[in-house]
């Protein structure tokens, strides 16, 4: 079959407002730093309120970590498809729009459902860490039925977001999403997307993760918290009997990659971060559209390096369309 998708991607779609805070409003609003916390829509109001006197959003963006992903992707030269949820409103059609104008198909063409879209308040503190409070809205009730077979069995990956575990329908989507993908003969992705998700539902994520998946993506604190080891090379050869390859990033160390064979380390570029929020997603994204263009593991993590350098020395999760090509000029030379 024809592959007009790279990557056909599966995830929460939240609209994410970002702004700066200090560690002190973390700990007076009782904000685990760091961390993806899911919360209801007053509690979500509550913090927007407190966090008034703050500072004024940077930007509102069309997110969540898998459309984040996605996207690089596509903004590399790629062709992507995105699963999701969202609602028939204002969130929902701001949403959609986004999609369309980056070039990324979707299911939600269509009629939408009335109710709330998701949301993601994305707390950003001077060290660059992002602290992040989603309500899922519609987005927890993403299921099967927003798959579309024919768009996977077209793909040359589909990619599994690591948050849907927190849903059981989600879960299902996810889970139903890999089977269809080895029905056709489609490569398998899935990234563990967060280190609470690891601590909190670990079952969900070995049953997404069924008999295993071609590549893996996680961070080392959730290597570590999934493994229960204490290094990530011990990490690694806990985890490769569930993954046919492996990226781990490591932060400022760059990443760990093991491509089925061997084992690479690819070296971060020395930048002074101003926000992390987006760098697991681009790291994917970019990492992905190089292996479906036929290079190897070294070469698809140094794009990712240097994707994910140049996207944290500003803020927001994404870069503009037109970085992505200088990025993709200067490490692959096309």
């Amino acid at each position: 079959m024809e592959k007009r998708y790279d990557v056909y991607a599966i995830g929460n779609a939240l609209v994410d407002t970002e702004i700066e805070v200090s560690d002190e409003f973390l700990a007076r609003m009782d904000l685990g730093k760091g961390l993806m916390t899911l919360v209801d829509e007053a509690r979500q109001k509550e913090l927007l309120e407190a966090l008034a006197g703050e500072a004024d959003p940077h930007n509102h963006t069309c997110g969540g970590s898998a459309c984040n992903t996605v996207v690089a992707t596509q903004y590399f030269g790629g062709r992507g498809y995105y699963a999701c949820k969202v609602a028939d409103d204002d969130t929902g059609t701001f949403f959609v729009d986004a999609l369309h104008a980056a070039g990324v198909d979707t299911n939600m063409d269509g009629d939408r459902e009335s109710g709330t879209s998701g949301k993601c308040l994305v707390m950003i503190t001077p060290d660059a860490e992002r602290t992040m409070n989603s309500f899922l809205g519609i987005s927890q009730f993403v299921g099967e039925s927003e798959l579309n077979e024919d768009a996977i069995a077209a793909s040359r990956y589909v990619y599994l977001e690591g948050y849907l575990v927190s849903s059981d329908s989600a879960r299902a989507a996810a889970v139903r999403l890999r089977e269809l993908a080895e029905r056709h003969g489609v490569r398998t992705s899935l990234t563990f997307s967060d280190p609470a998700m690891v601590q909190l539902f670990r079952d969900g994520l070995v049953e997404m993760l069924g008999t295993g998946v071609d590549l893996l993506f996680c961070n080392e604190a959730e290597a570590l918290g999934f493994t229960g080891t204490d290094s990530p090379e011990a990490a690694l050869e806990a985890l490769k009997p569930i993954c046919n390859g492996l990226a781990m990033t490591l932060g400022a160390r760059g990443a760990l990659l093991w491509d089925g064979e061997k084992t690479h380390h690819v070296e971060a570029e020395p930048v002074k971060p101003v926000d992390t929020n987006g760098a697991g997603d681009m790291f994917a994204g970019a990492f992905l559209y190089a292996l479906t263009q036929g290079h190897d593991f070294p070469t698809a993590g140094r794009l990712a390096s240097t994707a994910c350098a140049r996207l944290i020395r500003e803020f927001g999760p994404r870069l503009p369309a037109e970085a992505h090509l200088e990025i993709r000029r200067q490490v692959l030379g096309e």
